[in-house]
């Protein structure tokens, strides 16, 4: 397993996986204030995906916490 990383480090075209690791797509946007590291979300092609169901971030992917039915 990958070490985790900063959210910092996200750039789109990553892949996001739900919480049973299906895949939901790639990262289109990182919202965030990186000014005062403060993570809001990610746009995963046209769907947000707030920070509070983002999981484990390793280089490349990105693991949610929810299904990808309840990104809605």
């Amino acid at each position: 397993m990958a070490d985790p990383v900063s959210w910092f480090l996200i750039e789109p075209g990553w892949h996001v996986v739900d919480a049973g690791g299906a895949d939901v797509g790639k990262v289109t946007e990182i919202r965030g204030d990186e000014d005062n590291d403060i993570f809001d979300g990610l746009m995963v092609d046209k769907t947000y995906v707030a920070s509070e169901h983002v999981g484990p971030i390793t280089e490349g992917r990105i693991e949610l916490t929810v299904s990808a039915n309840e990104l809605g």
